[in-house]
């Protein structure tokens, strides 16, 4: 106890020692140290003279479609569209981002794309469907206006 105290003292007088020499913080000087942080988001993608680009993205429609569900974009602007092989030679196509009714979007993309297999998860909000089928669902996807 006696020894907190003493360090107690000490601070005090090497406090009132340095009075004004203390901390100083410099908001000028920080332009520096911001050039070398990372960005806190990604930026919006810049303006193209045709869609799609040369590596095939195309941006949403300007208007949300007029639909019972809706598919976001992926942080970096893309359509969450996934394939991806399971337990072997197992072709799968993800869908995600999704909100609103997601079995209307199953019965469409039925409609449309004639895929059979797909396995719809209200919980995370995605389709899981049967086939690498990701060159045809972006392409449908874009023609809705997501």
């Amino acid at each position: 106890m006696a020894a907190m105290a003493a360090l107690g003292r000490r601070w005090r007088e090497l406090s009132r020692a340095m009075g004004s020499r203390g901390v100083q913080e410099s908001s000028a000087e920080f332009a520096f140290v911001e050039r070398l942080l990372p960005p806190s988001r990604i930026p919006e993608p810049p303006p193209h003279p045709k869609y799609p680009t040369p590596s095939g993205w195309s941006p949403p429609a300007e208007a949300p479609p007029a639909l019972p569900y809706f598919v976001g974009r992926s942080r970096h602007h893309n359509l969450p569209v996934y394939e991806r092989l399971a337990k072997g030679n197992r072709r799968l196509t993800q869908l995600r981002r999704l909100q609103g009714d997601l079995w209307a979007l199953e019965r469409d993309l039925r409609a449309d794309l004639g895929v059979q297999d797909v396995q719809v998860n209200e919980v995370t909000g995605s389709l899981l469907l049967r086939g690498h089928c990701g060159a045809q669902l972006r392409a449908w996807l874009l023609q809705k206006g997501f």
